[in-house]
């Protein structure tokens, strides 16, 4: 007993250190990234869980000064690679290179590609051939990659943001819904409110200093991604997340929506997410448990590219963000 006491007391008082922490990497991220504050915490909550996210946004919404600035307020190396129909895996992972030296001797050089860094945007992922997506999304889960036969471990944290453009789908190759669940989170990037935008017209045409600061570094943050696994999580939120997603399977629920509308469910690794999102949402606001708002919070980002709709004839029925929270309402 003495023993869980003293284990409890280290994870409150280490909690406390990183909610403190966490507001100081938010302010600094908030220098460069105005509004946004949703997108800036379901980003750094997916980068606490150990996962990667997805920014759903149209061009021009800061998605990438966001990774910019996340990269530098964690202490990251950070790279951006612009995704192309005519982009090869080489040009991402890396190829073998022939030197030759100063005496004629002949001999292959691995040189890394940009995905050797601790935090990648891959901008307009779904621009990219599905050979090139698969190679990237490989590695994603993986967390290395061979070449030639030989594995090339890649750094450590490692995380990638990659960004759709929901507007333009000429040219692109929509990701399959496999590939979509290594994403840990979906986020919707939306157009700033107008006071937010009144503050980006000014701010960002001035001389004002919006130097990002780190206010981690890569052995802390991994200290405080081991943190989040260690955080409780009461019987209740257990409880509520297996419903929730038991729920959203047209094969188990009581809801008549989802039989008539869902064509498959999230899969168990969707309980997984929510349930590292959870922890990590609650470490950022400072609190040493996730709760039931948590939960529902978090049910759509972590949900939404988990589960298809059918065609509905009538159009009437309710759109799969509106499904999803109307189901986490319920067991929240």
């Amino acid at each position: 007993m003495a023993d869980t006491d003293v284990t409890a007391e280290a994870i409150v008082a280490d909690a406390e250190a990183a909610a403190e922490t966490l507001q100081q990497v938010k302010a600094e991220i908030a220098k460069a990234v105005f509004g946004q504050e949703r997108v800036v915490e379901l980003s750094l909550a997916a980068v606490l869980a150990g996962g990667h996210a997805l920014l759903i946004g149209a061009p021009g919404l800061a998605k990438t000064r966001l990774v910019e600035a996340m990269g530098t307020a964690l202490g990251l190396t950070n790279q951006r690679i612009q995704f192309t129909p005519d982009l090869m895996p080489s040009d991402i992972l890396g190829s073998e290179v022939l030197d030759e030296s100063a005496s004629g001797q002949r001999t292959f050089r691995f040189l890394r590609g940009p995905i050797f860094t601790q935090l990648l945007m891959a901008d307009e992922i779904n621009r990219a051939s599905p050979r090139t997506q698969s190679a990237l999304l490989q590695a994603m889960q993986e967390r290395h990659v061979t070449v030639a036969g030989v594995r090339h471990d890649l750094p450590a944290p490692f995380h990638v943001l990659a960004t759709q453009n929901p507007i333009e789908q000429e040219g692109t190759y929509p990701l399959p819904e496999a590939q979509l669940d290594r994403f840990l989170l979906k986020v919707d990037v939306n157009y700033p409110d107008l006071d937010t935008e009144r503050r980006i017209l000014i701010e960002t045409t001035g001389g004002a200093d919006q130097t990002v600061r780190p206010a981690l570094d890569a052995e802390r943050l991994m200290a405080l991604q081991a943190l989040v696994r260690k955080m409780p999580v009461g019987e209740k939120i257990v409880s509520a997340i297996l419903s929730l997603v038991r729920e959203a399977r047209p094969e188990q629920t009581s809801d008549p929506h989802v039989k008539r509308l869902v064509d498959w469910g999230p899969s168990p690794r969707a309980g997984q997410a929510l349930m590292l999102a959870a922890r990590s949402r609650a470490l950022l606001r400072g609190r040493f448990a996730p709760s039931l708002e948590d939960v529902e919070a978090l049910a759509e980002p972590c949900l939404g590219h988990r589960m298809a709709m059918r065609y509905d004839p009538t159009g009437e029925a309710p759109g799969l963000s509106e499904l999803i929270n109307d189901l986490a309402r319920k067991v929240a």
